[in-house]
């Protein structure tokens, strides 16, 4: 029978680990601070990585959508010659010429607006915007209030009254920009004067100069460099969290720490704005995933190569005024205005 033996079997005291003292919970602000500085941290981290999954997912998309797209923005521009010539023929009424000119008008946009194609010019040439008449109201001088533009007296009442709200919401969407980034100008002062104080906090903490050996003066020396780096690019959040992790938040000022906490509180709301902007925003690459992702795709590529076989047709049949005129009255009857 084996009997234990405590005195031989069990390591001695010295030898078992010893469990690292956990953090003091410390005052409000300083628990209030170590909790943003981690929600900052999580957040930046996402903010990589939806970056990162999105320029891959947009890569796949485009490697799948990519030939079926261009296929579609090339029948598009060839479309624009023979349109144009049209113009010149003389053989169609002033209404079919309004028609045509709105089907190169409604082209040029396709392209500008679905594929990021630069068709500017077209639009310029098509599509000029009314210009300020002499009898005209002129803007008043020195003022910052926008003005609308006047309303073109060919819409329809409903069109004309859409004008207006547009230009209604185009100017309130202006005054809370500009409310937006006089706030952005007022916070980014509040965070320069938290910057120069938080370098000057760090700088009086790890200055190489209070070191008393060479080890401990080349740490600092490199810890300096980061300080001054991010002092000098006005990066706050890198300060706090070397005040985080090289400082205990005990030695610092809780009314210091309230300010530290304010701002990086700010600094979440700034990366969440940034998530949604990237994951909803119109520069975002966001949707499902898996097979539904595929199936949508597949679907995509369908009408992309309907919309071309179509566009190639009409490009056929737009050198003989008849078929564009019968063209035209499809479209008329359907209710289109463009291709």
């Amino acid at each position: 029978m084996n009997l234990h033996n405590p005195l031989t079997d069990l390591p001695a005291a010295n030898q078992l680990p010893t469990p690292t003292p956990a953090e003091a919970p410390g005052t409000p602000a300083q628990q209030a601070f170590r909790e943003a500085v981690a929600q900052v941290e999580g957040l930046r981290q996402r903010l990589q990585e939806l970056r990162g999954e999105q320029a891959e997912a947009r890569r796949r998309y485009w490697q799948q959508v990519g030939p079926a797209a261009q296929a579609v923005v090339q029948a598009r521009e060839a479309l624009f010659g023979p349109l144009e010539n049209a113009l010149l023929l003389g053989y169609f009424s002033r209404l079919e010429e309004q028609q045509i000119t709105a089907l190169i008008v409604g082209n040029a946009r396709a392209l500008q607006d679905r594929f990021g194609e630069d068709a500017a010019e077209m639009l310029r040439k098509y599509a000029p915007r009314r210009r300020v008449d002499a009898d005209d109201e002129q803007p008043p001088m020195n003022t910052t209030e926008p003005v609308a533009e006047p309303l073109d007296p060919t819409l329809s009442p409903h069109e004309q009254a859409a004008a207006a709200a547009r230009a209604r919401r185009k100017t309130r969407q202006q005054k809370a920009e500009e409310a937006a980034a006089q706030t952005a100008r007022a916070a980014e002062q509040q965070l320069l004067g938290n910057t120069k104080d938080l370098y000057r906090q760090l700088a009086r903490a790890h200055h190489p100069d209070l070191a008393r050996d060479e080890a401990t003066q080349q740490h600092r020396t490199q810890l300096m460099q980061r300080i001054t780096e991010a002092y000098e690019t006005n990066d706050l959040y890198t300060l706090l969290q070397l005040l985080s992790d090289t400082t205990p938040t005990a030695t610092t000022d809780d009314t210091l720490l309230v300010r530290y906490t304010q701002a990086l509180q700010q600094q979440q709301q700034e990366l969440k704005q940034q998530l949604n902007e990237l994951k909803y925003g119109d520069n975002g690459f966001s949707g499902s995933t898996g097979k539904k992702r595929e199936q949508e795709i597949r679907v995509i590529k369908r009408h992309l190569r309907a919309e071309a076989e179509y566009l190639a047709h009409v490009l056929r049949i737009l050198p003989e005024p008849t078929h564009l005129r019968e063209l035209l009255r499809e479209l008329a009857a359907e209710g289109h205005t463009s291709i």
